[in-house]
């Protein structure tokens, strides 16, 4: 068996092995605060996620991935491929260590973050500080900062609109059922416009910016519309116990779009370096990008739909009880500040984490209520991981390059 067969077959493992990791742990970005909120159980959970991330993952997920994940890396290093493999390989052992890890301790990272990370360790072992783009690198630290607080502003915000045009009234179904169809629309838009604008599937069937905001322009005023009927004539409680139903309804259909999306984003951080592997296996040559064919999709959605069925409870309680109480209301907020933020920041080409996302906007909403409402003690905590999350990533893919190069 030659070296590079080698090197395929435990890439393989390594790729399965990393998309079972961000099954386990990105879950929460999805599901934390439908079950916190109580809206579905946490079987439940677990299930749809599994489902619609596969989906995601295998039909809207990216067929094409940057080799050197986010251009951390210069292509000054691309001259050996035997090294750029090496690196690769190393890199997906390396985050994939680190969210098993953080995923252990029951606390939320950002995968895409690992694999960043790992990739600045490949480029330093490899060529020093010169090689790795500085500049790319700042910029996804900054991006680290600003995304937890745009989406807790934009949940806070939400929230806040929700208790003083509803919560606040006298009679608080009457005054839900008369806005939901401007809740339940902009709900629909938010999540039509992330599946057509820029995307695969938006390119599949032919729609520019133009077209994608005006599809789901549509679709939003006619689901918003059906919507509150559906909600004036399924829903019978009345108060806020009616109030909580309703947005229990649409909170559903927040989270199942996180989760739509997440394996749509995320596949690529299992399977792209191991198609940059696959490439220059069977091509002998590398390039700045690479396609993702896909039943490589495919594998990586089912491992991580493996991963949250698996183990993805431990990160679902963290995010969806232990930082602050959450009801309906409160968890459509969340739901729609994580997933309008991370549509906005992808559309504008910056580096938003959706895990850092979902978790600031839950802060926000529970800041909401006052700090007394919050657990800053399990908020450092995560912090604490988001920092070293960069550094460790790169030392362990440093540790596994040299190791991997004494063994061969």
């Amino acid at each position: 068996m030659t070296l590079d067969t080698i090197i395929l077959l435990v890439g393989l493992v390594a790729a399965v092995y990393m998309a079972w990791n961000i099954g386990a742990n990105d879950v929460a970005n999805a599901m934390a605060t439908a079950v916190g909120a109580k809206a579905i159980t946490l079987k439940q959970a677990v299930i749809i996620a599994a489902i619609l991330d596969l989906i995601g993952a295998a039909f809207i997920g990216s067929h094409v991935a940057q080799t050197i994940r986010k251009g951390i890396v210069h292509p000054d290093v691309l001259g050996d491929p035997t090294v750029v493999m090496i690196g690769l390989l190393s890199a997906l052992l390396a985050a994939s260590f680190w969210v098993f890890f953080a995923t252990w301790s029951r606390l939320p990272v950002s995968t895409s973050h690992a694999v960043v990370g790992a990739m600045l360790g490949f480029g330093l072992i490899t060529g020093g500080p010169s090689v790795v783009n500085w500049a790319k690198t700042s910029e996804i630290v900054v991006c680290w900062i600003l995304s937890p607080f745009f989406s807790g502003i934009l949940a806070y915000f939400i929230y806040k609109v929700i208790y003083r045009n509803i919560l606040s009234k006298e009679n608080m179904f009457f005054h839900a059922v008369r806005l939901s169809p401007y809740f339940v629309g902009i709900t629909f838009f938010v999540m039509f416009l992330s599946l057509f604008l820029k995307t695969p599937l938006g390119e599949k069937v032919g729609f520019g910016t133009g077209e994608s905001v005006a599809a789901a322009l549509i679709i939003g005023f006619l689901l918003g519309i059906l919507g509150r009927w559906f909600i004036k004539t399924f829903i019978t409680s009345s108060g806020l116990k009616g109030v909580e139903e309703a947005f229990r309804r649409i909170q559903i259909l927040t989270s199942c779009y996180v989760s739509l999306a997440h394996g749509a984003n995320d596949v690529a951080n299992a399977m792209g370096p191991f198609a940059g592997i696959y490439f220059i296996v069977t091509r002998h040559t590398i390039g700045p990008e690479i396609p993702i064919p896909f039943y490589l999709l495919a594998l990586g959605g089912m491992m991580i739909a493996f991963g949250i069925l698996t183990w993805g409870y431990r990160v679902i309680g963290t995010v969806g009880s232990r930082i602050t109480t959450l009801t309906n209301t409160r968890g459509f907020s969340v739901d729609f500040g994580t997933a309008t933020s991370v549509l906005l920041a992808s559309k504008m080409g910056l580096p938003v984490s959706t895990t850092h996302a979902a978790v600031g906007a839950v802060i926000g909403v529970g800041l909401a209520r006052g700090f007394e409402a919050v657990d800053f003690r399990v908020v450092w905590k995560i912090l604490l991981y988001w920092v070293i999350t960069l550094p460790a990533a790169a030392i362990c893919c440093m540790i596994i390059f040299k190791f991997i190069n004494l063994l061969i």
